[in-house]
């Protein structure tokens, strides 16, 4: 496994593995498991995806010591507020049956996340979270965030992939020493993305998948990412990654494949601000 450095000192696996979309507890807590008998040690779950008890379960029983792992959980709108978010967080240690978090963030950047964030500068300032940071902040968000607050997030977790590279906030991340998280990274199938000839091409090079090639190609950029799969050998695919490495040929011809937007969701559009003010958790 290889890892990135988080501004504070904190190391991160850069490759870890994601349950969003996973509501079925048994699948979830399955899925969770194989990850971590795999090799998978970073974790990455949320209030709003309805499974931290199942995630909670399979790290109890893969029997693996609490210091190997990196166990990363989000706040939701719903919780956003000072006493409101330390009461979330209380909840999601209790789902996940652990003691503190390796990385807490606040999910989306609507609603009261200034004190929100006051809130989890406190808990990282007193030992209950390691780091802490943000989802889904674009430039604007991160930059403001960064500047009327006194801890800089640790972490941006936000769309990533082939097709949505967000090249317009990278600079502002390096600046700020705020680390790339990729969420969607495989741009949650469009496009047929795993028929890419680009990829498909430089995974016969290889002898990979197209998913394969994205996973290192994010990983050759130094960003963090977590694919998701319930089938094992998907799970397995995707942590085989560390025997090859593209060339900047390679790496040029992806580079190609942007499409300079969201294809999945459109965070700045009024019906998206409505759907997710009613997704409540609890």
């Amino acid at each position: 496994m290889e890892y990135v450095t988080l501004n504070n000192g904190v190391e991160m696996p850069i490759l870890g593995f994601g349950v969003y979309q996973i509501e079925d507890a048994a699948v979830c807590e399955e899925s969770v498991y194989q990850a971590l008998m795999t090799g998978y040690r970073s974790i990455d779950t949320a209030s709003a995806y309805f499974n931290e008890e199942a995630v909670g379960r399979a790290i109890t029983r893969s029997g693996i010591p609490r210091e190997e792992l990196f166990i990363t959980s989000k706040v939701w709108i719903q919780d956003y507020g000072y006493e409101a978010t330390k009461k979330a967080f209380e909840t999601t240690l209790e789902k996940l049956q652990v003691d503190y978090l390796d990385l807490y963030l606040i999910h989306q950047a609507f609603n009261d996340y200034y004190g929100a964030w006051r809130a989890m500068e406190e808990l990282y300032e007193a030992g209950k979270i390691r780091a802490i940071g943000v989802c889904n902040f674009n430039s604007r968000q991160m930059v403001d965030l960064v500047t009327y607050n006194r801890i800089v997030p640790a972490v941006n977790q936000i769309e990533h992939n082939p097709l949505f590279q967000q090249n317009e906030i990278k600079p502002i991340l390096k600046k700020y020493n705020i680390q790339l998280e990729a969420w969607g990274p495989f741009a949650e199938g469009m496009f047929d993305i795993f028929d890419n000839e680009i990829l498909n091409q430089i995974g016969q090079k290889y002898g990979k998948t197209a998913a394969q090639v994205i996973l290192r190609w994010t990983i050759q950029l130094g960003i963090v990412t977590i694919p998701k799969s319930v089938h094992k050998e998907r799970i397995e695919e995707n942590f085989a990654i560390w025997d090859f490495e593209l060339t900047q040929a390679d790496m040029d011809q992806i580079a190609t494949l942007d499409l300079g937007k969201s294809n999945i969701i459109d965070l700045d559009s009024a019906e998206t601000i409505e759907a997710l003010a009613s997704l409540k958790v609890h």
